[in-house]
């Protein structure tokens, strides 16, 4: 198929650290829940995958994998806490790798942000024991053995995760999970050497990114997902000129590159963007069956309001994160990713010409489309996302998938397509 938009600066090569991609377009994370029960690559997570590798997608980020059963945070969820996922690692690299396509592990500790009920948890930890507004979880803070054993947790799970073939790991810092909470003030009211002031705030995502590079080597790729704000209004939330503060230290340190994203769980919808009767019908479904009583049935009742209040405030926009990302591509020297609701080629190549940001990501364009990439190239027109969220709100109950009623149908449908298209071939 003649590739009608090779041309773009979209698909010239990017380099993060040694690893050089052959575009600058990501498929950034999604939480899949499809893996075992135990954390384990399954057939289905790899299922998932296989398409994004066949589109020809020069980066893969996975979905969150936790470092430790603590920092679980749904159910099915990849985790690299223990060398029994290496084999499955392997599997998945080793599909990925038959194509152009590189992949990368993001790692995560859910901290406070997590349902206990949802997956076992007996005891949820944070930087302090500040409340979750929306889930009700009351975390208890971490002694400093258990911040040093953590730091740890993600070091081992990095090195699992390079000896099982990934090409690099991201770092989770941002949307509110355990790193994130650390960083910013409304979640971290301790007063030792990890609470107070923003370097001190800073210290466990800098000994964490330490403790990664010692294990896994100079030349090993790590790069980190980092909030462009908190978005936390009436609390105490960073601004943007303080987590580039944080990048450009990381920076000193030796990081590769950085994905910028908004908001914590707490913020709302800031994050994703879009419409969200479909995505809070899921989650009433799922993740909210194992929330506390009270809380249950006020989502049960409420959830069609919060709904269209959520539409009003959180309209679709593509490039949302753009704003943020300006400035930490203005302040750095290392590539600047950003991430928000991008969907075409023109809005793609209006960021990076426009010197906005070094590379795009795109998530829930490629849930509907997981041959975005080549069909980008080539002109072709895939399934288009509609932002509807479903496939958000679906996040430990169902397999990561489209879910909307239109777009969905239009997805397997390509599916079908391209198997009996490769059968042929064969």
């Amino acid at each position: 198929m003649p590739l009608k938009n090779s041309s773009s600066d979209v698909f010239s090569p990017i380099s993060i650290g040694n690893l050089r991609l052959s575009g600058k377009f990501i498929k950034s994370a999604t939480s899949e829940s499809r893996a075992s029960a135990d954390g384990k690559v399954t057939a289905s997570f790899i299922e998932f995958y296989q398409p994004f590798c066949a589109g020809g997608t020069p980066l893969i980020i996975t979905g969150n994998i936790y470092v430790s059963a603590g920092g679980k945070s749904t159910p099915f969820q990849l985790g690299a806490d223990a060398d029994d996922k290496i084999d499955g690692f392997k599997e998945l690299t080793q599909m990925v790798h038959q194509s152009e396509s590189k992949i990368f592990a993001q790692l995560s500790h859910c901290g406070r942000q997590v349902i206990p009920d949802s997956v076992g948890l007996k005891d949820v930890v944070s930087a302090s024991d500040t409340k979750d507004l929306i889930t009700g979880t009351k975390p208890r803070a971490l002694k400093l053995i258990e911040i040093s054993n953590i730091i740890d947790d993600f070091a081992d799970a990095a090195l699992r995760c390079k000896q099982g073939g990934f090409d690099g790991v991201q770092i989770h810092a941002g949307h509110g999970y355990l790193i994130s909470q650390f960083l910013t003030p409304y979640t971290n009211r301790r007063d030792d050497k990890y609470g107070g002031s923003p370097q001190n705030r800073m210290e466990f995502l800098l000994e964490v990114y330490r403790a990664i590079r010692d294990k896994t080597g100079p030349d090993y790729p790590i790069i980190i997902k980092l909030n462009g704000a908190d978005s936390l209004p009436l609390r105490a939330g960073l601004k943007t000129d303080e987590l580039v503060d944080v990048a450009r230290q990381l920076e000193i340190e030796g990081l590769d590159a950085v994905e910028i994203s908004v908001g914590h769980y707490e913020s709302g919808f800031p994050f994703v963007r879009g419409t969200f009767l479909r995505c809070l019908k899921g989650m009433v479904e799922g993740s909210v069956q194992f929330m506390p009583p009270t809380r249950r049935k006020l989502f049960g009742v409420f959830w069609p309001l919060i709904g269209l209040v959520s539409n009003i405030i959180w309209r679709r926009r593509a490039g949302f994160n753009l704003r943020y990302a300006k400035h930490f591509t203005e302040a750095l020297n290392i590539p600047v990713i950003c991430v928000g609701g991008f969907h075409t080629l023109h809005q793609m190549e209006s960021a990076i010409t426009g010197k906005l940001c070094d590379a795009v990501s795109v998530a829930r364009s490629m849930i509907a489309d997981p041959y975005l990439y080549r069909h980008l190239r080539s002109g072709r027109k895939g399934p288009e996302c509609v932002f509807c969220n479903a496939c958000i709100g679906n996040v430990g109950h169902k397999p990561i998938d489209c879910y909307h009623p239109v777009v969905g149908p239009q997805k397997q449908q390509l599916l079908r397509q391209q198997v009996q298209s490769t059968a042929t071939d064969d």
